[in-house]
């Protein structure tokens, strides 16, 4: 079997990952970005996909740095893990053009570390107990999962479909 280079296929993933969860963030029309039909906003959504791909592209959780322009507690979508019974939604909407941007940072910081990977190496985040191989396959499976509700969103409120990126 010939020498697989595991991180080339790993990148490519990421970014058609992130090229997929870009073209849905920039189909999507203002009343329906902000839009509070769903519990979760389409705008939060995309945030949150955006937060904890960039938090994963991290060697270990001490090293992450969030966005300059983070607002504390916008990446969960549900309740704090600290604060179960307590409701918490974000009351300023990130824009487009906001989310956007990290968009930008997040890829930037994909085509950085992904080459660099240690595959063998522990995740680096101790609630995800297993090595930063498995931990590209989890944040890539994450932000598809999210693309996935954001792609049905549009399809289903505004008639706007998405193309497959292959690659």
């Amino acid at each position: 079997m010939a020498d697989l280079d595991i991180l080339h296929h790993v990148a490519r993933q990421y970014g058609a990952s992130l090229a997929m969860l870009n073209q849905a963030i920039e189909a999507c029309p203002e009343s329906l970005w902000l839009s509070t039909d769903c519990l979760n906003r389409f705008w939060h959504i995309s945030y949150h996909a955006l937060f904890y791909t960039h938090l994963y592209l991290q060697p270990v959780n001490a090293d992450f740095r969030p966005w300059a322009k983070h607002r504390q507690d916008y990446q969960y979508l549900g309740p704090r893990p600290w604060a179960p019974q307590e409701s918490h939604r974000p009351e300023i909407p990130y824009t487009k053009a906001e989310v956007l941007e990290y968009y930008q940072v997040c890829r930037a910081e994909a085509e950085a570390r992904v080459p660099a990977l240690d595959l063998a190496a522990p995740s680096g985040f101790d609630w995800l107990p297993f090595n930063k191989l498995e931990l590209q396959f989890y944040n890539i499976r994450h932000i598809q999962h999210h693309t996935g509700q954001l792609a049905d969103r549009l399809r289903t409120v505004a008639n706007i479909g998405l193309p497959w990126v292959r690659m």
